[in-house]
């Protein structure tokens, strides 16, 4: 009964969300990434930090919605993650990197095709500017599952199944970004791996919020799938009052 349970939190977790193509999602490493490349985003692969700077959650972190007796803020003893606790016993974390597109030849061309110039000045108040900007973000999404996927299936083989999350518009601060993400089914278990990101961009960064739950992840997890099935709407509305742009 309990896989059945999981099963459906996992199915329901990003709602109205059909099943795309078999893919994994980033998972960015601790710290501004100057050089990012798809196997440094990967879950399997997370990096702690060799020095702790200041937390980027505590230059952007606004308004903190949680369940009842919920706590969230940033870790202490990081410099990109969110804590998320209750009655003093960690629940999880929630990741946040940050990508100079100056050093990210993969989302300068997604840009470039999407009609925006790099280094062009950002007009937030556009419509069309907008749609530019999530059409590159659209296809930095599809061009980074397309790299990835290889990888876990040749990790996992047929006994996990993984499903993308088509990304969805979602307001990241006062910025355009999308929401996205992915589910790993074990057959005969049920649900092994989850996936939240949100992704968005200043003119300058790519900002990416991940969390998951997943036994291969090192940071930004939850340790029980119901936690993060409950914080999920709590997480679209941190994620939509942060401050940026900065």
């Amino acid at each position: 009964m309990l896989r059945v349970y999981h099963l459906f939190l996992g199915i329901i977790l990003l709602p109205l969300a059909p099943w795309g193509v078999k893919i994994i999602l980033p998972e960015p490493s601790p710290a501004i990434v100057e050089n990012p490349s798809s196997t440094a985003m990967t879950s399997t692969h997370s990096k702690t930090p060799t020095a702790i700077e200041e937390n980027t959650w505590k230059k952007i972190i606004g308004k903190t919605p949680v369940p009842k007796g919920w706590q969230v803020a940033p870790c202490e003893e990081s410099n990109s993650l969110l804590c998320v606790s209750s009655q003093g016993q960690l629940l999880g974390t929630v990741e946040i990197e940050v990508y100079p597109v100056n050093n990210n030849g993969s989302f300068q061309k997604n840009l470039t095709d999407a009609g925006i110039p790099l280094n062009s000045q950002v007009d937030y108040q556009s419509t069309e500017y907008q749609n530019k900007l999530l059409t590159a973000l659209k296809a930095w999404v599809t061009d980074l599952n397309s790299t990835l996927v290889k990888d876990r299936q040749d990790n996992n083989g047929n006994k996990i199944v993984f499903s993308a999350y088509p990304p969805q518009q979602a307001l990241v601060g006062k910025l355009q970004g999308l929401r996205y993400g992915f589910v790993g089914i074990q057959p005969e278990k049920g649900v092994e791996a989850q996936h939240i990101n949100y992704v968005t961009f200043d003119g300058s960064n790519l900002y990416v919020i991940n969390t998951s739950f997943d036994p291969g992840s090192v940071t930004g997890k939850f340790d029980k799938l119901e936690n993060l099935a409950i914080f999920q709407p709590y997480l679209s509305a941190i994620a939509a009052d942060l401050k940026l742009p900065m």
